[in-house]
């Protein structure tokens, strides 16, 4: 046994990276390197050796192709998962078994709420805590918003969630030198089947993000009726839906805007809630909030860090056995939530295709 692995007071916990794309390269490296003092990135895995290789080169971590591999090292306390979407599941649960400190998976963590309920009781299991990778919840100034704003969730009528960014690469070149990019294929925007596939990756992908959010002032949340459902060019949604009382809008354009714009509010009957999110890609501090009740505006924030950073920070809280993770009922209950979402979306093109048909025939 090493002495990392055996993890001697006031060393830092050793980190271990599933995937070495873009968010890793681009945003999670240059957290991690903020945080040298608790955190130090040892194994870098992916299946294109190249990319492992290079992007472990940069930390002075080692490498490999193989999730086994990167398991079995023991200088590995904390695993973050940063694959594709369809290996999630399969390498939370692995990562349990094999025995770490603490979990974090980029989302969703699972596709299914059945996925979601297995991953949750391996955790129980095991006794390994899991996070996910919706950054706005780790944010300074959202939490500094969550300790003031008293009884606004009780009140609140009217969310809105409205993103207005670059694309990814932009953000991406600014941060750091990105090798291993897959460019996205051209798609065709007026079939039926690209819309329901952008929709559902516009939600699964982008607004996962604020939904998080948007649940603590929709507590109804079982009850989704998504009203309206539209894609954006080159990418980005229209969506408006009712999670029981609350009216919930959700707006995402990607484009060749020059300044870019992640604006959550919640609307209450005597308060009203606004944040400013920073871009992820860009290291800019905290998000900055606006709280406004009894005539009364208060301003909190910017802090000195963001989500990805604040992720980061609890994980080695979690890994060190000083602060609990959220229940496992939280994490399903978010994932359900978008699930349902994306589910209406898609049921409405499916329902607009079918009216078209009727008509034409």
């Amino acid at each position: 046994m090493t002495l990392s692995s055996q993890h001697l007071p006031g060393a830092p916990l050793g980190v271990g990276i599933l995937g070495a794309g873009p968010v890793t390269q681009a945003i999670h490296l240059p957290s991690l390197a903020r945080l040298t003092d608790i955190l130090e990135v040892r194994h870098i895995m992916d299946v294109d050796p190249a990319v492992a290789e290079s992007v472990a080169g940069r930390v002075g971590a080692r490498f490999s192709t193989s999730m086994e591999e990167l398991l079995a090292d023991p200088d590995v306390d904390i695993v973050a998962i940063c694959s594709p979407h369809q290996f999630h599941a399969a390498q939370v649960i692995a990562s349990c078994r094999a025995g770490k400190k603490a979990v974090l998976c980029e989302k969703p963590f699972a596709m299914t709420g059945e996925e979601a309920a297995g991953i949750s009781a391996i955790s129980a299991e095991t006794g390994v805590p899991i996070i996910v990778g919706a950054m706005h919840t780790f944010d300074p100034g959202w939490l500094a918003a969550e300790a003031a704003w008293g009884d606004l969730p009780e009140q609140v009528h009217t969310v809105r969630s409205s993103i207005v960014l670059p694309p990814n690469p932009r953000f991406e070149d600014f941060a750091t030198e990105i090798v291993g990019r897959v460019s996205m294929p051209e798609r065709d925007a007026t079939d039926p089947e690209v819309i329901k596939a952008m929709l559902r990756g516009g939600v699964m992908g982008l607004a996962i993000h604020d939904l998080p959010l948007v649940r603590r002032f929709a507590p109804d949340f079982a009850s989704v009726e998504v009203l309206h459902a539209e894609i954006a060019q080159p990418f980005g949604y229209v969506i408006s839906l009712r999670a029981g009382a609350v009216a919930i809008e959700l707006r995402a354009a990607m484009n060749a805007t020059w300044e870019p714009a992640w604006v959550f509010e919640a609307i209450g009957d005597d308060a009203a809630l606004k944040i400013n999110f920073t871009p992820s890609y860009v290291h800019a501090g905290s998000a900055t909030a606006q709280l406004r009740k009894a005539g009364q505006t208060l301003f909190l924030g910017p802090y000195g860090h963001n989500g990805y950073e604040g992720e980061w920070r609890t994980l080695a809280e979690l890994a060190s056995g000083a602060a609990q993770p959220p229940s496992a009922e939280t994490l399903i209950h978010d994932l359900e939530f978008a699930l349902s979402i994306a589910d209406g979306a898609v049921g409405l093109v499916d329902a607009g295709a079918t009216a078209a048909e009727e008509v034409s025939a």
